[in-house]
């Protein structure tokens, strides 16, 4: 069921369990890439605790049927992923839902979904028939068969409109609020809010914008939500400015450019591996290359200097620079150069975009020089706090090598045509072997390379056709067990409401030609596949999705 009061139903229930830091109270933080490894935790734990926080996990499952949990197991869910699944949305005593209710969630109607399976049972042979008349026995018994009957056929229908109900309420999956931006509100609400958590709300609506997980329309939204939050702390900030410490992080909102990590980069590097730029320059052909020159040429600016690093620029060129850029980049088709985001300063010497966070976080938590799974998220949890800088400039280091390998990949699809049309979707495979494929072998990863490469190809295609087309991109996951990650990424157009319908048609196409498949990513769109079951697997979502 959906939580309305999030501090008398949630924190005050828990807060005598484990919870957050602020009230120094203790907790067990147990991080899952997958519903296998949420079902090993909680398997591990549920005879320690009787309150389980999920967080961007759990919402669009049916979470009791999967977990088998005892009856007094509570479950609060704080999840981004929609649809909600309807059996949680109704359960009204172990699933509590933290989700805001100004999201369009459309759920369906109990009555739609739920019926209730009691049915009165008459029986036609009773002691009180014995003195009645064959015809009204006879009567009676025809009266029953059409009422049964009757109930049968309307059962029937009811079923029949179940299915569609729930069809059309299951079909797209999409995302909903941040996470970090709903434990934000209720810090406000408690007013235990502090600039970390603001930034930390920020960074998790720009990790949904940097991901395309929700859309221009939502991101402006909330962003004008969080600035006003950032306008408060900053008036709060002058009030108490003699008792600030000279690293207290100082948030401000920016209209900056669209442009990844170019204050920690160079100015050329940043234009060649941001998805943005490289798709409408197509910087992977001898032409866009060309393009490029030109429009550094407009701007005004010496190649010496873009190509040394941002920060050793001439001071008389940064002045202006984001109005300059911003001008020339309209002239060259980019009309959306410049972006609504935010910036921290940690005292007088760090600053950071909010894109940046996302970016350094992102590859610290999918970077292959981490043993596990664990190490990666401690190591990328780490970095959040304004204490451990230096692990934030490592995952900005891993960033720029990510997205460098994004680039190369994505010029080398274009160049060698290995994004081919199956009909009702575009598709590209990346073999072994291919430089820097392990590092696409985590689903973000794959994810983010899939979105960029549709854009790139949507920007460079002459087929109309095909620039309405979705793409399904496979990549190597493990040589030794012969499997692959597959993920289904939907049309790139201007008015895309960034639902995703790969999801279900994934689970159908396994399940109708019996592959070898995996469904453990808490995005339905990702699939893990045995290599040799591909071909059939494909053939069945071809005929599936035309």
């Amino acid at each position: 069921m959906f939580v309305s009061d999030f501090r008398k139903e949630f924190y005050e229930v828990v807060q005598s369990q484990a919870l957050f830091q602020c009230d120094h109270v203790q907790y067990t933080l147990v991080p899952v890439s997958g519903w296998q490894e949420l079902e090993t935790a909680f398997l591990e734990h549920k005879e320690q605790f009787r309150y389980f926080i999920l967080i961007n996990c759990g919402s669009n499952v049916d979470l009791l049927d999967i977990l088998q949990p005892d009856e007094e197991a509570v479950f609060f869910v704080c999840d981004t992923h929609r649809p909600v699944n309807v059996v949680n949305v109704y359960s009204d005593t172990q699933i509590r839902l933290l989700i805001k209710q100004d999201d369009d969630l459309e759920v369906p109607a109990y009555e739609d979904i739920f019926r209730d399976e009691e049915e009165d049972e008459e029986h036609s042979g009773n002691e009180g028939d014995e003195g009645s008349e064959p015809s009204e026995k006879r009567t009676r018994l025809e009266e029953e068969i059409a009422a049964q009957t009757l109930k049968r056929r309307q059962r029937r229908e009811w079923e029949a409109r179940r299915r569609d109900v729930l069809f059309d309420y299951e079909q797209y999956e999409y995302h909903g609020t941040s996470a970090a931006m709903v434990m934000f509100d209720l810090a406000w609400l408690m007013s235990k809010d502090l600039s970390d958590m603001l930034w930390w709300a920020i960074v998790g609506l720009t990790d949904q914008w940097v991901q395309d997980k929700i859309t221009q329309v939502k991101y402006v939204t909330d962003v004008g939500v969080l600035q006003r939050h950032v306008s408060r702390h900053s008036h709060r900030r002058e009030d108490e400015a003699h008792a600030l410490s000279v690293d207290c992080a100082r948030i401000s909102f920016e209209y900056d450019l669209r442009l990844a990590l170019y204050q920690h980069w160079s100015l050329h590097d940043s234009l060649c591996n941001t998805c943005y730029t490289a798709a409408r320059l197509q910087l992977w052909s001898l032409h866009g290359q060309k393009r490029l020159q030109e429009f550094l040429a407009d701007v005004g600016l010496p190649l010496k200097q873009v190509k040394q690093k941002f920060q050793s620029m001439d001071v008389s060129l940064k002045e202006n620079l984001r109005e300059m850029i911003e001008e020339s980049a309209n002239k060259f088709g980019m009309k959306d150069m410049r972006v609504q985001t935010f910036s921290v300063h940690f005292g007088f010497k760090h600053k950071f975009l909010a894109s940046d966070v996302v970016f350094a976080t992102m590859s610290l938590m999918e970077s292959p020089e981490h043993g596990s799974g664990t190490d990666s998220f401690t190591q990328a949890l780490d970095s959040l706090s304004r204490g451990n800088l230096d692990k934030l400039y490592h995952g900005l280091e891993l960033a720029k090598r990510q997205l460098r390998a994004t680039q190369q990949t994505i010029a080398s699809c274009l160049c060698t045509n290995l994004v081919v049309s199956q009909g009702p979707f575009l598709y590209c495979a990346l073999m072994e072997g291919t430089p820097d494929v392990a590092l696409f072998s985590k689903p973000a990863s794959l994810s983010l390379l899939s979105r960029h490469l549709l854009k790139s190809f949507v920007c460079s295609t002459k087929n109309r056709r095909c620039k309405l087309l979705p793409l399904v991109m496979a990549a190597p996951l493990s040589a030794e067990q012969g499997t692959v990650t597959m993920v289904g990424i939907p049309p790139e157009t201007d008015s895309s409401d960034r639902k995703n319908f790969f999801g279900r048609a994934f689970e159908k196409a396994a399940e109708g030609t019996n592959s070898r498949a995996l469904h453990n990513h808490f995005d339905l769109s990702v699939i893990e596949l045995k290599a040799e079951d591909r071909s059939k697997f494909l053939d069945a979502l071809v005929t599936l999705l035309s």
